[in-house]
């Protein structure tokens, strides 16, 4: 059923109200004021297109996906919602595709808390007799957005060595969804974790790697020793730091 509004001025019959278009993104694009999230103060918010931010094989162990590819952003700006979804069903529909389900995963690193503000104006006949110009300007939230860096991972896929290339392709197809400049970058960790490929296999193969989901964590020399299995008690420390001859 249509809404009806009051009776035109001009034509003197009722007109049907008309739902307001979403803003083009480059309305939202910069950052300009300060950060406005979600809170008891700013009620309303509309849920966020993206739902999903972890697609693929998400469970696997971090020994599964050795390669590591990251799409990293080169603007301070600001990205909706809704580039976010098509940026991740671009890559994610990629890798599916040509490398298969089960050979990836893939991670949103930006999350959207950032709401975005609309003041509406009317634009029917008769609008001039309703509308207030600029009394009472602060607008209703209209939906939110990431607030990214120079230098931010924006999307992260770990794969397999042979798939990597696969991954380069399937981000720069996501490219296209977001605005700004990004780069596509491979990355030199083991997969989604902190320590480089060489590390980490010189510290599995000595049994210092503790698998821990996605990620691992490293058995140091730190910390009490009576609750640690002997396996993974070592003499030496795991990593060895350059000495400065010269330093006094």
């Amino acid at each position: 059923a249509v809404s009806r509004t009051p009776l035109s001025a001009a034509h003197g019959r009722p007109r049907p109200s008309v739902a307001m278009a979403r803003r083009p993104a480059k309305c939202y694009r910069v950052i300009k004021n300060k950060p406005y999230p979600k809170s008891r103060y700013c009620r309303g918010v509309p849920d966020p297109k993206i739902r999903i931010y972890d697609a693929g094989m998400k469970k696997f162990d971090c020994n599964v996906f050795p390669a590591c590819v990251h799409l990293v952003s080169f603007e301070k700006e600001q990205i909706s919602s809704e580039a976010m979804e098509a940026g991740r069903i671009a890559a994610n529909k990629y890798m599916v595709n040509n490398a298969g389900k089960n050979e990836f995963h893939l991670r949103v690193r930006m999350h959207p808390y950032h709401c975005l503000r609309i003041n509406k104006m009317l634009s029917c006949a008769g609008a001039d007799r309703l509308q207030t110009g600029m009394r009472g300007a602060f607008g209703k939230v209209q939906g939110t957005a990431a607030r990214i860096a120079i230098g931010q991972i924006m999307l992260s896929i770990r794969t397999k060595d042979q798939h990597a290339n696969k991954a380069v392709e399937g981000f720069r197809r996501a490219k296209f969804k977001f605005p700004g400049r990004q780069k596509i970058v491979v990355s030199r960790q083991w997969g989604f974790t902190k320590f480089t490929r060489e590390d980490y296999t010189k510290w599995k193969n000595e049994g210092r790697i503790r698998p821990d989901g996605v990620n691992c964590k490293l058995w140091e020399n730190h910390g009490p020793v009576a609750g640690r299995p002997a396996s993974t008690l070592f003499m030496g420390s795991a990593r060895t730091y350059k000495v400065r001859n010269d330093a006094v």
